[in-house]
């Protein structure tokens, strides 16, 4: 009889279980876990903490007892297996030495914890990644006595812990070494949800470290103190800086790895030694887009690469073939999600990119309390094939970013996307849905009908050139222009550009417009283009997007033309 271990149980290693069981009825399966419990939803945590996750039972996925009963599995909890002979295939715990004919290692990633001093005398800090996290996070962070609560660490889970203690009640402080928050992400979206979460009363703190736990007489920490020099005072610590591959075990008997211990792995989730699988936060997996082994640390990959690997262990073929991170969060009531390659990485690579940025109604204007969609696109400058991108919204992200990650996948273009057969009804998507609108205006700018600019690229120019070097004109009504506009911007209403365009003509220089989202501009680039002014941008986004970005806005004191 073939003999399966499974070492690790928080869900590759159930998933690479119960997926060799359903391949053979007659194979020998046994699970290790050094914890006492198996397949917990770790991304569901931070929603416990809040009450939207109402019991902590909810977070357990599978069972014990259900792997042994319905899988026929041996479910071997609290015993760590401590060395690996992968050349007699053996492995050892404490409790005694087990052969194996294949191998899934299954073991995840540890929680990084920071060189903070005295961070190993206190007491009321936790990492938030096991259910032992979890039931002291819940038993003394959220504690009526811990009235402010700190979070280091603001990548996705760092982030949705903070969304959720505020939502529980408490007073929060978001801290993140790094200039923005969840860096996944371009700056700007990047900023767009630290506003959100200041918006909602969460103090956040970028370009930041944490130097010292201030203690009190009993280990427990009273306050902070960062190298920037600020002391905050806290009644509880969260620390979500990060994870690392728990691979030793492999690595002392000479696995391949990339740079942090992750494994790698080929598309069956075989390991560089013999009749050894890896599945979960330890492996190592292909981005599809570059061809290199990337990290990409999520239940949707722990799960695939555990079916994959469990399968292969019993003798079946069963490819995984990489990812291309794909992500989202939720920011309390918007949405942050991305897909593929962003600017940071295709600079990183040196693939010639271009951009399109809309902002569209994620339904139709006459159905109530439509929410607006940013959707930006990145594609290949020669071929036109999408190679990322990233949104944020109220409503509707989810459905896009799933749409453009399947485009990426499927090598599409971005004039495709205008081509696909996108479901409607108004209460889900108007009829130009945003993707097809994305298509439309990349159309538009590939046939030198419109040119964007960046508001990144506008704020740069502003702060480069004088006046005399460019005209601003904002082509919003005059009741909007009054509330406020960019800085040196004139007024030209869009329904008014005709009657103005030979006092347009004597200005005589570049031309950069902008409306409220980006629509009106594309009109008036139009209309001017038509009557023979050349030298035109359109602002991506407006002004919208211009005071999302930038807080360099101004009300003017009179409007030039009405």
């Amino acid at each position: 009889m073939k003999r399966i271990i499974v070492i690790g149980g928080l869900s590759a290693g159930p998933s690479a279980a119960a997926k060799a069981r359903r391949e053979d009825e007659n194979a020998e399966i046994v699970l290790f876990e050094k914890g006492a419990n198996i397949s917990y939803a770790t991304c569901g945590m931070p929603y416990a903490f809040s009450g939207i996750i109402e019991d902590r039972s909810n977070l357990i996925v599978v069972k014990p007892e259900l792997l042994k009963t319905r899988f026929n599995i041996d479910v071997r909890l609290n015993e760590e297996i401590l060395k690996i002979d992968t050349d007699n295939k053996i492995v050892y715990s404490k409790k005694g030495d087990y052969s194996y004919d294949t191998l899934v290692f299954a073991t995840g990633a540890n929680s990084i914890v920071p060189p903070i001093k005295n961070i190993e005398k206190a007491t009321n800090c936790s990492t938030c990644r096991s259910m032992i996290d979890f039931d002291k996070i819940t038993k003394e962070g959220l504690a009526s006595n811990s009235k402010h609560v700190t979070v280091i660490g603001a990548g996705l889970i760092g982030t949705e812990v903070a969304e959720n203690l505020k939502e529980a009640g408490k007073e929060v402080t978001l801290i993140e070494g790094d200039s923005q928050i969840l860096n996944m992400w371009q700056q700007k979206f990047g900023n767009f949800a630290e506003t959100v979460l200041k918006e909602k009363g969460i103090e956040v703190l970028t370009s930041s470290l944490v130097s010292e736990f201030e203690l009190d007489e009993n280990w427990k920490i009273k306050g902070l103190k960062t190298k920037e020099g600020f002391t905050i005072k806290t009644d509880f610590v969260i620390l979500s800086i990060g994870i690392k591959p728990n691979t030793d075990l492999l690595l002392e008997n000479g696995a391949a790895h990339i740079g942090n211990g992750a494994l790698k792995v080929n598309e069956r989730m075989e390991t560089s030694i013999k009749d050894i699988f890896a599945a979960g936060d330890n492996v190592a997996i292909k981005n599809l887009q570059t061809g290199e082994y990337d990290y990409f640390p999520l239940g949707t990959h722990s799960n695939k690469a555990g079916r994959a690997a469990g399968a292969n262990a019993v003798g079946k073929d069963i490819q995984f073939k990489g990812a291309y991170k794909t992500a989202i969060i939720k920011v309390f009531d918007y949405t942050l999600a991305r897909t593929g390659l962003n600017p940071n990485s295709l600079q990183d690579l040196k693939i010639p990119y271009k951009t399109v940025l809309t902002i569209a109604g994620a339904t139709p204007g006459y159905y109530p309390d439509q929410k607006d969609l940013i959707t930006e696109i990145y594609y290949d400058s020669e071929t036109e094939e999408i190679l990322g991108a990233e949104l944020f919204g109220e409503v509707g992200v989810d459905k896009r970013i799933d749409v453009l990650s399947t485009a990426i996948y499927a090598k599409l273009k971005i004039t495709d996307l205008a081509q696909l057969d996108l479901a409607y009804a108004p209460p889900f998507s108007p009829a130009k849905d945003p993707v097809v609108v994305s298509s439309f205006v990349t159309e538009n700018i590939l046939n030198n009908k419109s040119v964007q600019v960046s508001v990144e690229e506008l704020n740069y120019f502003l702060n480069e050139k004088t006046l005399e070097e460019y005209t601003l004109i904002d082509v919003r009504t005059v009741e909007e222009y009054e509330k406020g506009t960019i800085p040196s911007a004139i007024n030209y209403p869009l329904d008014s550009l005709r009657s103005n365009i030979e006092t347009i003509k004597t200005l005589n220089k570049p031309i950069i417009i902008f409306c409220q989202k980006g629509l009106r501009g594309y009109l008036a680039e139009l209309i001017l283009k038509h009557n023979n002014i050349k030298n035109i941008v359109n602002v991506a986004g407006g002004y919208k997007l211009w005071k999302m970005y930038n807080e360099k806005n101004e009300v003017p004191k009179f409007v030039l033309v009405k």
